[in-house]
């Protein structure tokens, strides 16, 4: 295990979803996200199936800060229910996982 995580999150609103990376980067939870800007989500809410245009960020970060993302998720995302999802990194180049735990801060 490399100690670092993708952390998926997806908002309807590409402008909120930019700035909520942004106040993640400066706040040191991420080394950054990657956002497309345009997906289609298909879900069951309610009881009815719906089909929406999203956004989808993929944030570069610590395992030992996902709780900390999901509290401010939770706190700050308009959805009642925000998507936070955490994958593993199993491998990739050193550097770039180094320079991941570099620029993020270690958990409290």
């Amino acid at each position: 295990m490399t100690g670092v995580v993708e952390v998926v999150i997806t908002a309807a609103d590409p402008s909120w979803l930019a700035d909520f990376t942004r106040r993640l980067v400066d706040d040191r939870l991420a080394a950054c996200g990657q956002q497309v800007a345009a997906i289609r989500s298909i879900y069951r809410w309610d009881g009815e199936v719906h089909d929406d245009p999203e956004a989808r960020v993929a944030l570069h970060t610590r395992a030992s800060l996902v709780d900390r993302i999901v509290e401010r998720a939770n706190a700050e995302h308009p959805y009642d229910v925000p998507c936070v999802l955490a994958l593993p990194v199993a491998a990739g180049n050193p550097a770039y996982l180094e320079w991941v735990l570099q620029e993020t801060e270690p958990a409290a």
